[in-house]
Formats: C-alpha cells, structure tokens, sequence
C-alpha cells in the first residue's frame, strides 16, 4: 500500500521505536540529525513540546536555548508557515543570526530542510533534516527530498499524536468492532471481499458490510482511506 519508509513509522508502537524509524528514514534520506516537534498549543498562551531527535549530546544544552529558538530563521519560518524551507548559512546571514549558524555548523548542523504541519486544535508538528553537507544542485533532486519530506511528516505526525500525546489531549477513536478490524486487516493484505468472507467463516456480503461500516465510522471514500486512517491512528498494525 505505502512505500516501507513511510508506512514503517506508522506502526511504531512506543517512542523508541517511532525515534528509529524517524533516524532509519532521515539516514535512508542522506541526512545525519532529526528534529521532530509535536506542539500542542493551549489556552493562555500555554503549550506542550514534545520532541524526538538525535541531537548529538554535547549540543544539546544550547539547541534547547529559548533565547535562540527566538533568533533562529529556520524555526520562526516554520512557525509561521507550511512551505517548507530549504537553509543553509546564507539563511541566517540574511537574518543577523549568522552567530547562531557558526555554532551549530561545529556540530554537523550546516544545512538542511525543515517543515511544520499545522493541524486542527492547536496541534502542530514540525520535522526538520540536517547535515554537514551541501544540499544537491539539481533542482530536480532537491525537490524530490522535499517531497519525500513532506510525505513522510504526514505520517509522522500520526504515529507521533497517537504515541506521544497524553489519551486525554487525542482525538477521540472511533469505536470499530473486533469483525470490522479484522476485515480491514485482512483488506489491507489485499485480500478481496470473497478473500475475507472466507477467512472469517462469513459470507462475501457480510465481509462487505464490515468494511463499509468500518468506512463509515472512520469518514472514509473508499476501504483504502479506511485502511490508512485504521492505521493512523493504532487501530490496526
């Protein structure tokens, strides 16, 4: 259904192992260091930062400087806007910030690509790339590492609200029985409708009539929305 990069963070099923699979697609991607933020805005101006990263640890202390966030060009972008942004030292020169580039260059962190996703409810999720390396000169491959970044924080995010959110700050789950799981399930290994009649002992019509309950409940077009949105949100693997 969905190339293993992308579908592979979606079945995580705790924080190390979403982190892997972060770290395994941004290597896999010719990336050395992640950031992905999950930030959950609330009332009086408050909000939650949850972050998953292999920040090297002796940068550690002065990535997470506030005062820096502040200045950093790359983070205020992403915090205003959807558009990813392509940086590099050219990017905080233009800023005033060309201190803060001097600082992190000594840790690997010379260019990369960043994004954020703003979501319903004040939820947002920002995934950021770096490297010491020069980004491609062909325009055709650097857009293409976008792209690839794009699609992949989608399904981050996903795995990241169902695995790092506190129950109570989620979207609430729609209530599939155990026969409608079983045939999106078995509908996601391609099976057709006669396929997951017979293996559940029901007749083709009844299989039908699970997943296009299932469809329902989930706010889905067709079964294989329904099998994707199953899998965002945990309910299948």
């Amino acid at each position: 259904m969905l190339p293993g990069g992308y579908s592979s963070v979606l079945q995580a099923r705790n924080r190390d192992e979403f982190r892997d699979e972060v770290v395994r697609f941004t290597h896999r991607l010719g990336f050395q260091t992640v950031s992905a933020m999950t930030v959950i805005d609330h009332a009086l101006g408050q909000s939650d930062f949850i972050l998953v990263d292999n920040t090297p640890e002796n940068y550690v202390e002065p990535y997470a400087d506030p005062s820096a966030f502040r200045r950093d060009p790359v983070m205020q972008h992403c915090k205003r806007q959807s558009v990813p942004i392509i940086w590099n030292q050219d990017t905080y020169v233009a800023q005033g910030a060309a201190d803060l580039w001097e600082q992190q260059a000594g840790f690997g962190y010379r260019t990369g690509i960043a994004m954020a996703l703003h979501l319903p409810e004040g939820r947002h999720f920002l995934l950021g790339v770096d490297r010491d390396q020069a980004l491609p000169g062909d325009p055709a491959e650097l857009q293409r590492l976008v792209a690839d970044l794009q699609l992949f924080a989608v399904h981050a995010q996903d795995a990241a609200v169902r695995l790092l959110v506190p129950t109570a700050l989620q979207p609430e789950r729609p209530a599939l029985t155990p026969r409608e799981l079983e045939a999106l399930r078995w509908t996601m290994e391609g099976k057709t409708a006669w396929e997951v009649g017979t293996i559940l002992g029901i007749s083709e019509r009844t299989a039908v009539l699970h997943v296009n309950n299932a469809m329902h409940k989930l706010g889905a077009v067709n079964k294989h929305q329904a099998v994707l949105k199953a899998l965002r949100l945990g309910l299948i693997h």
